[in-house]
């Protein structure tokens, strides 16, 4: 299993995105501010601006929450003006991370992020070390007891989609960002429900980790993604569900 699918398999295992669905309003907020002030507040002229309120209405954001983070992002509200930033670092065994944060205060969050890498076995690097072991994608991750893989392969590359990866409890659909909005519609139209729908970063090679290497890997994650400021982290490591077990 992928890095990024393993990693959202376990936030979802943990249950995560309940218990700090408080925190997950606030990062999507500053995302929706963020897309409306780029491309403005139309989701019909700002693909990137439909994919936010996609995400916020995923995790069942009131419209109105949505309206208002959309007005402050175009200037209609006043509020805080956030600014995207990208860390870059390292884990343990060299797995390679990438950070994506909006911030109102870049010196505050720059040394957060490094105090995080820092305590929790890895280091932040400079910027380019990494980025380049990603590749941006659509990323729809589909349980194999809701499709089956011949029918599901032919409907997805008919509407566009780059590759189906066949993993061991589910199928990952990939995209480019250009056409998953598009093979994400023949899915829903289909009524074959996915576990996560988004465009994300994923890598094009895997570092497997076991044993303290694992778990301090996990640690690095959950005190990352755990600060206001970090909206996504992308990292390519791989654990088996072996060793996932014994760690939890």
């Amino acid at each position: 299993m992928s890095g990024h699918s393993k990693w959202a398999t376990i936030k979802r295992k943990k249950g995560d995105l309940d218990a700090k669905r408080g925190k997950t309003f606030t990062k999507i907020i500053r995302e929706l501010i963020i897309a409306a002030k780029k491309g403005g507040g139309s989701v019909d002229s700002n693909a990137y601006l439909r994919t936010i309120v996609l995400k916020a209405k995923a995790v069942n954001m009131p419209n109105d929450n949505i309206k208002r983070a959309i007005q402050r992002g175009t200037g209609e509200l006043e509020g805080a003006t956030y600014e995207e930033t990208t860390y870059e670092g390292y884990g343990p065994a060299g797995v390679a991370v990438l950070v994506s944060a909006s911030t109102d205060n870049k010196n505050r969050t720059s040394a957060d992020i490094r105090t995080i890498f820092s305590k929790s076995g890895g280091n932040l690097g400079e910027s380019g070390c990494v980025a380049w072991m990603f590749d941006k994608k659509g990323l729809i991750v589909i349980p194999k007891t809701n499709a089956t893989e011949d029918a599901l392969m032919e409907l997805v590359l008919d509407l566009g989609a780059d590759d189906m990866q066949v993993m061991d409890n589910e199928y990952d659909v990939l995209t480019t960002p250009e056409n998953f909005e598009k093979v994400k519609a023949g899915i829903d139209a289909k009524k074959i429900v996915y576990d996560s729908a988004e465009v994300t970063m994923v890598p094009k090679n895997y570092i497997k980790l076991a044993g303290s290497q694992a778990k301090s890997m996990l640690t690095l994650l959950e005190n990352l993604e755990d600060n206001d400021d970090v909206g996504n982290v992308y990292a390519n490591f791989d654990i088996s569900d072996e060793e996932m077990s014994k760690i939890q």
